[in-house]
Order: structure tokens, then sequence, then C-alpha cells
């Protein structure tokens, strides 16, 4: 009797821990459904441009603006958002002239990076943000950057993916581009309409990247579905004439770093074929406690790398002041 009573004892337990377990896997299912489930998709009016933005995380949490880059949107960051929306409040634009961003016409927008600059000012006004990391990624780092310039007291620390602040980032397949600078050509201008095409979308994406199965399809589909919009030609190749303004303002930009000493994680992919690892390392020229961490893929890291990414950036994170 006793070996029966202690059996049933024994297996009463065994059986407790089991629901238990069961339980907090459970819990641990639904809290992660719940986390991608908060995802929400809204739209603000900033000076008359209808800005599309996703949002998640709690309300009171510290907040983090992802701007993305070219030819992309927010889209970019769809598997990091759930990621960081745990324990922060996470907002990630489409920039005019992209993605779900209602895109003015020309004559009514001017397509410069000042001018996105401005709309994000609007942006961050409108709905109050008073303090905020930034993560920048491409076309997101000269925005970004020129809103450090304006609000250094807003920023609690920079997350750069393959983000450019210094000429030794830029590498060779800028050339064409350089040229339309120095000479402001309609030939000129004509050629780099092959930046815009289906094959230079997909070589953003595949470039670099070890396993071109990690590359979701849609990623580069729906970019260039957004770029093969009418108007988005001359619209994005007025971007590509105006980036000689963020290469202008990099001494500036340095200058904000060395005075401020803000905290800053660069997450590169290594084999950019735009922006190159020397521009990494160059931040440590101006804030020697930067974080360089390299990944062995291309111009869209997250693609390849989005879950070694996103929990460098969770580490960097709860190092910042609140």
């Amino acid at each position: 009797m006793k070996k029966l009573k202690l059996a049933g004892i024994v297996l009463a337990v065994l059986l407790t821990k089991s629901n238990m377990m069961a339980q907090s896997i459970a819990t641990t299912s639904n809290k992660t459904a719940s986390v991608a489930a908060i995802v929400h998709y809204r739209r603000v009016n900033v000076n008359g441009i209808n800005i599309f933005y996703r949002e998640a995380g709690p309300a009171g949490a510290p907040v983090i603006l992802l701007l993305h880059g070219y030819p992309t949107s927010s889209h970019m960051f769809r598997n990091l958002i759930p990621m960081l929306s745990e324990k922060y409040h996470v907002i990630a634009p489409d920039l005019p002239g992209f993605g779900y961003t209602e895109v003015p016409e020309a004559a009514q927008f001017n397509y410069t990076f000042a001018n996105l600059a401005k709309t994000m000012q609007g942006f961050i006004d409108g709905l109050k943000i008073k303090r905020f990391a930034v993560y920048v990624f491409d076309y997101g780092a000269p925005t970004g950057y020129r809103l450090a310039l304006a609000n250094p007291e807003k920023i609690t620390g920079i997350i750069s993916q393959n983000g450019n602040a210094y000429v030794e980032g830029l590498s060779e397949g800028w050339n064409p581009i350089q040229r339309y600078w120095e000479n402001d050509t309609p030939a000129n201008r004509e050629a780099l309409k092959a930046f815009l095409t289906h094959d230079a979308t997909k070589f953003q994406y595949l470039t670099g990247v070890s396993d071109p199965s990690l590359i979701a399809p849609e990623t580069y589909t729906l970019d260039q579905y957004f770029l093969d919009r009418p108007g988005m030609t001359e619209i994005q190749l007025d971007f590509l004439k105006d980036y000689k303004s963020n290469v202008a303002l990099y001494p500036k930009f340095q200058e904000y770093f060395r005075t401020y000493k803000p905290k800053i994680l660069a997450v590169w992919g290594n084999k950019d074929p735009f922006f190159i690892p020397a521009g990494a390392e160059a931040y440590k020229k101006d804030v020697p406690d930067a974080i360089v961490k390299f990944y062995d893929t291309g111009h869209f890291a997250l693609e390849s790398h989005g879950r070694e990414i996103g929990n460098e950036i969770l580490k960097f994170l709860a190092t910042l002041p609140q």
C-alpha cells in the first residue's frame, strides 16, 4: 500500500509539473502571438501629407523610431517590430515618396532630404514624442541625423544599420550618382534610371547574402510595385540628386556625435554593395564607445539576420537612459 501511495504521489507531482510546463508553453505562445497581433497600422496628417506608420508596444514604454531607406518602407521592420515591442513603444513611418504614405506631386512637395526631415519633425511633434532612440537605415540615416541635429535633447540612442555618415563608407557603386552630382546633364540623370528597375531592386536584396533562400520575394516585389507608380521615377531621381546634400552635412553629423556622444550601435551587413564596412568603423572616430557589429550579409541585413540583430538591439536599448 505504501508503494502504491508513493507512486500516486509521484504521479501527481509529475502531472502537476507537466501541466505547469504546458501552461508555461501556452502562455509563451499566446504572448508571442499577442505581441505580433498588437501592431497597429495608422495614418496621421503632417503638413498636409497623409503619413502611414506602424505602431506597437506599451504606450508608456520608451520609444524607438524606425526610419527605413531606399527603396523600401516600414515593411522592412515587419519582423523586428514584434521583437522590440514587448518592452518598447515602436513607431515606424513610411517616408514621403515611399510605401503607403501619400505621394504628393513634385509641384506640391520638394523631394529633398531636408524636406523629409522637416516632415518627420512634424511627425514626432504631432505624436508628441518627447524622447526616443532612433534606428536609421540607408536614406533613414540622413533623415534621422537631421532630426538629431535639431533635437539633441530628444535622442536617447542611435542604432545605425547600414546607415552612413562618413565619406569612407561610400562604395564605388556611388560613382554614377556622384557623376550626376558633378555634372547635372539629362544624360547623367537618364543613366540613373537603371537604379529604379526590378533587377536593381532585387540586386540590393540579394547581393552579399550567402543564402538567397532567406530573402522573401515579397520584399523586392513590394518595393518595386511602389517604385513603378506614376510619377515615382522623377521623385526618386530627385532624391538621388539631392543625396549630395547629405554628404555635405557629414561634418555636421560628425560634430553632433563628438559634441553629444550619443550611445551608438552600428549593425552592418559587411557585404553591402553601397555602404561598406569602413562607414561603420568610422563611428568610433567620433564616439569611441560606439558598438560595431558586422554580419555576413548585404544591404538588407534584417532579412537574413533579423533575430541576431534584434537581440543585439534589445541589449543595447537596455543600456539607454529612459
